[in-house]
C-alpha cells in the first residue's frame, strides 16, 4: 500500500521504561540496532498499527504498555534504490511514519523478541534516550532525529540539535549496552558495549 507519492504508511515505536531508557532491538542476522517498526495495513488506524507491531515484534499486549504521545504528522524517509526490490523500483521511494512514544508498565520478562513466525530482532536492550545516530543506519538517521525531539517533551527531556546526535564520519561503534545470547529473557547489561554497522 503506497501513497501518491510512493511512500509506505508505516509506524514507529519508540518504548522507554521508567528511566526514560528507551528499546533498540538488534536486526535479526544483522549488526544493526533500531526501535519497532511496522507498516500499516489497509483499513488499519495508525494506533491498531503500533499495538500490532508491538505484540508482533516484541511480544507486548496494550496492558504491558503506556500511550505518552505521538507525532503529529507523517516522518518521511527515502530508501536508497540499492535498497529497494527490483519489482518496486520506480514505484516504491520509502516509508512516511506516525512515531508512538510508549511507557514500559509491564517488566522486562515481558518483552518476547519470538512472539511471531517472522522475528525481526534477535537480541535487544536498553539505552539512554539520546544516542548518537550512527547506531541508526544512514538513510534513517534524520527520521530518528526528528522523531526523538518531537516526542522528548513528553518525557521531559530537552531536544537535541542534529549536529549533536549525528556522528563523526570514522566513527562505527557508540558505548552503549549490548544485549547477550539470553537477550529474549531481558538479559540487558547497560554498561556493555552496542555494536553498529553502517551499512
Amino acid at each position: 500500500m503506497l501513497d501518491k507519492e510512493g511512500f509506505r504508511p508505516n509506524v514507529g515505536i519508540v518504548l522507554c521504561n521508567a528511566k526514560n531508557e528507551v528499546f533498540w532491538g538488534k536486526r535479526i542476522r544483522e549488526h544493526s540496532w533500531q526501535f519497532p517498526q511496522g507498516g500499516i495495513k489497509r483499513g488499519e488506524t495508525p494506533l491498531e498499527a503500533m499495538y500490532r507491531e508491538l505484540r508482533e515484534e516484541i511480544g507486548l499486549k496494550p496492558e504491558h504498555v503506556v500511550l505518552l504521545g505521538r507525532t503529529k504528522g507523517w516522518l518521511r524517509y527515502e530508501v536508497p534504490i540499492q535498497w529497494i526490490r527490483r519489482e518496486w523500483r520506480g514505484s516504491y521511494r520509502g516509508q512516511k511514519q506516525i512515531w508512538f512514544l510508549l511507557r514500559l508498565l509491564g517488566r522486562d520478562h515481558n518483552i518476547s523478541l519470538r512472539s511471531s513466525h517472522h522475528p525481526e530482532f534477535d537480541a535487544w536492550l536498553w539505552h539512554d534516550y539520546w544516542v548518537p545516530m550512527n547506531a541508526v543506519i544512514e538513510f534513517k538517521r534524520g527520521v530518528y532525529i526528528d522523531a526523538l525531539n518531537e516526542l522528548a517533551r513528553f518525557v521531559g527531556i530537552a531536544p537535541r540539535s542534529k549536529a549533536e546526535l549525528l556522528p563523526d564520519k570514522d566513527e562505527d561503534t557508540v558505548k552503549g549496552s549490548d544485549a547477550g545470547a539470553d537477550a529474549d529473557k531481558g538479559a540487558c547489561e547497560s554498561d556493555a558495549r552496542l555494536e553498529v554497522a553502517l551499512t
